[in-house]
C-alpha cells in the first residue's frame, strides 16, 4: 500500500461530495501530478496482483512533476481518524486499480509554485506554465465569476442587450493614438477602436435602448506600466437616463457581482466634484482610505513677512497650501524630507517647505522658524497639529500647489508604510464618484487651443450651456469617473444628442474635421434620444479586487511593458511579398542595419 497526492485537472469548481466523492464509485480520470491542483486525492495502491501493484507504483513514483497521468480505481472513505477537513476531498481516497502515464513533463524552466520567485519576462515567455500557479488560477477564475454575475445583473435583471460591435473601424478625432490596420485598397486603412463609443451611441439611435458588451479595446500608447495595448472594458449605454441613473446602476452592478469572500460593497458611493477632489487631494482620482488632506492656509499667513509667501499671495490665483503628516518625525528622516523637496523641485518646479510646529526635535529651517514665530497657534489650530507631526507647505497658483501636494501625499504614504505604519488598509475598498469635470482643457502643446477633457461627445452641464459661446474654458461637463482606492476604474458621461451642438463643438471649439464623424452627425439628426453611458476597466477592477501587483496578473496572455508578446515573439516582421497586396513597403531608418539583421537571430526575451 502507498499514498500519493494527485488531482483532477478540470474539477475544481465542482462539489467533490456529489461529483467525485461517492464511496463505491469506480473512477477513471486523467490526473495532473502537480502542486497547483485544488483537489488533491489520496491514492491507495492495493491491487489484487502484486505485479500490477508494482507496475502502478513504478508509474506514479517515476512520473515527473507536472506530468499527466490516468488513474482508475474505486472511491472509498478514509479510515477513521485519517480525515483531513482542510481538503475538499479530505474524507475520501482512491483504491487504485490501474495507472497510465499519458504525457511525461520535461524539465521545467521554473517551479510552478507561488513562493518561487521568477522574473516577469520568464513568466510571460512560459505563460502557459505560469497559468498553473495558484494565484493565476484564482485571479482568472474570479474574473470569470464576476463577469458572469455582471451579465446576469445587466441582461437578466435589467433588460440589457449584449451586442458585439466591429473591431475594424476608422480613425476617430481626439483621444488616444490608434492602431492602424492596412487594407487592400491603396492608401486606405482601418483603425482598431479605442472603445465602442460611436457604435453604442448609434445603437441608441437604432432603438436598442439598453446596450452592454464585454468589449475589447485598443490604444497605441507605448510603454506604460499600468496599461495594455489591448484591454477589456464593461461597456454600457442607456437611453433616457441621467447621471444619477447611471451611478445607481453601476453601484448595483458592483454590489451584485462582488466576490463573496470580500467585505460587501456599501452603496451609495460618496461623491466629490472635480474641484473638491483637486482642492482636498490634489488629484481627480483620490485614494480616500487615508486622510492627510490638503488644507488652504492662505488666511493664516496673509500678513506674513516671509518673502516667497508674500510673492505668491500677491498674485491673483496665489495661495498657500499644506498637508500634515501625522507623527512624521517618528517615521521620516532628514534625507526623506530632502528627497521630498527634490522631487517637488524636479517634477513640478515647486518649492516645498517642511515645518515642525510641535516636534520634540528642532528641525526647522530659519524660514520655517520665522513662519512659526508669526503664526504657530493659528497653524496648529487650523490643521489640528499634534506632537511630532510634520507639515509640508507650498505656495503658488491653486492648481499647481494642489497637484504637487497631492503627489507628495502619496509619496509620504509610501514612505510611512515602508517604515511599518499602515495607512491604506489592503482589505478596504473605498469607492468614490468624481463629477463636474471641465468640458475642455487647454492643449499642452498650444494652450490657446482647447481639447476635450473626456471625449468630444460629452454633453455640457445644463447650467453652463451659454458659456459655450462666450467662455468655453469655464464650461463644466456631464462627465463622471468612478475611483477605487486611488485608481480610476470607470468613466462615462451623458452624451450630446443634438447634431447642431455636436457640430459646433467639433468644428468651432475643437477645430476637428467633422467629415470624419459625418455618419454620427447624420444619425443624430434622425431623432436621437437623450442617452448616456459608462465603461468600467475590467482589468484594473480585477487587479484591485485580487490585490495583484499588475494588471498583467489578471490577464491570461498579456503583453510586456514594451507591448511585446514574449511567448510568441509578436509583433513580428513580414516578408515583402506578404506586404505587397496591402501596398506597403517598409522604409528602414539609416541606423537600423543592426535591427534588420536581428530579425534573423534567435529570439531573446526582454528582461
Amino acid at each position: 500500500m502507498g499514498s500519493f497526492k494527485l488531482s483532477f485537472p478540470r474539477k475544481r469548481d465542482q462539489d467533490p461530495e456529489t461529483s467525485i466523492a461517492n464511496p463505491g464509485d469506480f473512477l477513471s480520470v486523467g490526473l495532473h501530478y502537480c502542486y497547483w491542483m485544488k483537489l488533491p486525492l489520496r491514492l491507495i495502491l492495493e491491487t489484487v496482483a502484486l505485479k500490477s501493484a508494482a507496475a502502478v507504483r513504478k508509474i506514479l513514483c517515476e512520473a515527473p512533476v507536472e506530468s499527466v497521468v490516468r488513474v482508475s480505481g474505486t472511491v472509498i472513505s478514509r479510515p477513521p481518524g485519517q480525515e483531513n477537513p482542510k481538503m475538499p476531498t479530505g474524507e475520501i481516497e482512491i483504491k487504485v486499480k490501474t495507472a497510465e502515464l499519458l504525457n511525461s513533463c520535461k524539465k521545467l524552466p521554473f517551479e510552478v509554485k507561488d513562493f518561487v520567485k521568477k522574473t516577469e519576462a520568464l513568466r510571460l515567455q512560459y505563460r502557459y506554465l505560469d497559468l498553473r500557479s495558484f494565484q493565476m488560477q484564482y485571479n482568472l477564475r474570479l474574473r470569470s465569476q464576476m463577469v458572469m454575475k455582471m451579465r446576469e445583473y445587466l441582461c437578466n435583471l435589467h433588460g440589457f442587450v449584449d451586442i458585439e460591435t466591429p473591431t475594424l473601424f476608422k480613425r476617430t478625432p481626439g483621444g488616444a493614438k490608434e492602431f492602424v490596420i492596412p487594407s487592400r485598397e491603396p492608401g486606405k486603412f482601418y483603425c482598431l477602436p479605442q472603445s465602442p463609443q460611436q457604435f453604442k451611441q448609434l445603437l441608441m439611435v437604432g432603438g436598442l435602448d439598453r446596450y452592454f458588451q464585454v468589449a475589447r479595446c485598443y490604444r497605441d500608447e507605448g510603454s506604460r506600466p499600468d496599461r495594455q495595448p489591448e484591454f477589456t472594458q464593461i461597456d454600457i449605454e442607456m437611453s433616457f437616463v441621467d447621471q444619477t441613473g447611471i451611478q445607481r446602476l453601476i453601484e448595483g452592478l458592483l454590489q451584485y457581482s462582488w466576490p463573496s469572500d470580500k467585505d460587501p460593497v456599501v452603496v451609495p458611493f460618496p461623491s466629490l466634484t472635480f474641484a473638491e477632489a483637486l482642492a482636498s487631494y490634489g488629484t481627480d482620482k483620490p485614494d480616500t482610505r487615508f486622510g492627510m488632506k490638503i488644507i488652504d492656509i492662505s488666511d493664516v499667513l496673509r500678513n506674513t513677512e516671509v518673502g516667497f509667501l508674500q510673492d505668491a499671495l500677491s498674485k491673483p490665483q496665489g495661495t498657500v497650501k499644506a498637508i500634515c503628516i501625522s507623527e512624521g518625525t517618528k517615521y521620516l528622516k532628514r534625507k526623506d524630507l530632502e528627497s521630498i523637496r527634490k522631487f517637488a523641485a524636479d517634477h513640478f518646479n515647486q518649492e516645498v517647505l517642511p515645518v515642525f510646529p510641535k516636534a520634540s526635535r528642532n528641525w526647522n529651517s530659519p524660514v520655517a522658524q520665522s513662519i512659526l514665530e508669526e503664526q504657530r497657534s493659528g497653524l496648529i489650530r487650523l490643521m489640528e497639529i499634534r506632537e511630532d507631526d510634520v507639515v509640508l507647505l507650498t505656495a503658488g497658483e491653486h492648481k499647481k500647489a494642489c497637484s504637487v501636494l497631492g503627489k507628495l501625499r502619496l509619496e509620504c504614504a509610501d514612505l510611512l508604510e515602508a517604515r511599518g505604519l499602515v495607512l491604506r488598509d489592503p482589505t478596504l475598498f473605498s469607492f468614490l464618484w468624481v463629477v463636474d469635470f471641465p468640458l475642455f482643457l487647454p492643449k499642452e502643446e498650444n494652450p490657446g487651443e482647447l481639447e476635450s477633457a473626456h471625449h468630444p461627445f460629452t454633453a455640457p452641464h445644463p447650467s453652463d450651456i451659454q458659456l459655450l459661446y462666450t467662455e468655453p474654458e469655464k464650461v463644466r461637463s456631464q462627465h463622471y469617473d468612478l475611483v477605487l482606492n486611488g485608481s480610476e476604474i470607470g468613466g462615462g458621461s451623458i452624451r450630446i444628442h443634438d447634431a447642431e451642438l455636436q457640430r459646433y463643438i467639433l468644428a468651432t471649439l475643437l477645430k476637428e474635421d467633422v467629415k470624419l464623424l459625418s455618419h454620427l452627425l447624420q444619425a443624430l439628426d434622425f431623432g436621437a434620444p437623450p442617452h448616456g453611458g459608462i465603461a468600467l476597466g475590467l482589468d484594473r477592477l480585477i487587479c484591485l479586487v485580487t490585490g495583484a501587483p499588475s494588471i498583467r496578473d489578471v490577464i491570461a496572455f498579456p503583453k510586456s511593458f514594451k507591448g511585446h508578446d514574449l511567448m510568441s515573439n509578436a509583433p513580428d516582421s513580414l516578408p515583402p511579398e506578404e506586404l505587397k497586396p496591402y501596398h506597403i513597403q517598409v522604409s528602414w531608418p539609416a541606423n537600423s542595419e543592426a535591427e534588420k539583421s536581428s530579425l534573423n537571430q534567435p529570439y531573446c526575451p526582454e528582461s
